[in-house]
């Protein structure tokens, strides 16, 4: 059998650590049998050739901006199969100009609710929430989240705008706290799975700092997805 490919994209905001955070999981893909090339710049995105023969494409890119060409790449692979996955702002919120990119993940970045006005340092940390990440039924029992009990984090909170064409593994409540203007308790998605064509996606919105992403369960959900979301048979 050949090797499977695995293509990592990363770069975008310094903030989010993309070398670092990639670098934390190069380990692994190649332990579990990959070949891994790693890309500076999503001009990769818009190689056919180099797009087709990819299995995994595993995103680290915040923000940033991406060409039609680029995006255009991308989508046609995942809808041929090829997987794609990230974690945190180097997927759910990358390219926000780009209407095709949104699509194609199915939920975005819309904000991190922060602490109350008066315990703000002008800090990172300001965004810092004690948080659960909830289980849902479907993740029970799908394999990027089976065996997985809920969680608690402490860092950003991400409220994803999305469509319904995600299944959601796990979910995160916002609480309508007296300072803020939402009226009830919102819930968000916090990892989910979108099948795309041949393709699988698999979105964790935790992962802000390398701490997070060491966390055993944040680690293990993106591991486990990695492997989910790699071409399957089936899509060959």
């Amino acid at each position: 059998m050949q090797p499977k490919k695995a293509l990592v994209v990363r770069g975008g905001w310094e903030g989010h650590r993309p070398v670092q955070a990639t670098e934390l999981f190069l380990p692994f893909l190649e332990g579990s049998g990959f070949t891994v090339r790693v890309e500076e710049s999503t001009e990769v995105y818009a190689d056919a050739a180099e797009m087709a023969s990819t299995d995994l494409v595993v995103q680290c890119v915040s923000m940033s901006e991406i060409s039609a060409e680029q995006v255009s790449g991308l989508s046609a692979a995942v809808a041929a199969g090829t997987g794609f996955t990230g974690w945190h702002g180097g997927i759910a919120d990358s390219f926000r100009a780009s209407s095709d990119y949104l699509q194609l993940v199915g939920g975005q970045f819309a904000c991190h609710p922060g602490k109350e006005p008066c315990e703000r340092r002008g800090e990172a940390a300001d965004n810092f929430l004690p948080h659960t990440i909830d289980i849902t039924e479907l993740g029970r029992k799908h394999p990027v989240t089976e065996g997985l009990d809920d969680f608690e984090l402490c860092t950003e909170q991400y409220w994803v705008l999305h469509d319904d064409l995600i299944d959601v593994l796990a979910t995160t409540t916002h609480p309508a706290r007296s300072w803020q203007p939402w009226q009830r308790p919102v819930i968000s998605p916090a990892i989910w799975t979108r099948q795309w064509g041949a393709g699988r996606i698999v979105v964790t919105t935790p992962g802000h700092s390398l701490d997070v992403l060491e966390n055993p369960n944040v680690r293990t959900v993106i591991e486990r997805g990695m492997l989910w979301a790699t071409r399957t048979a089936s899509a060959s």
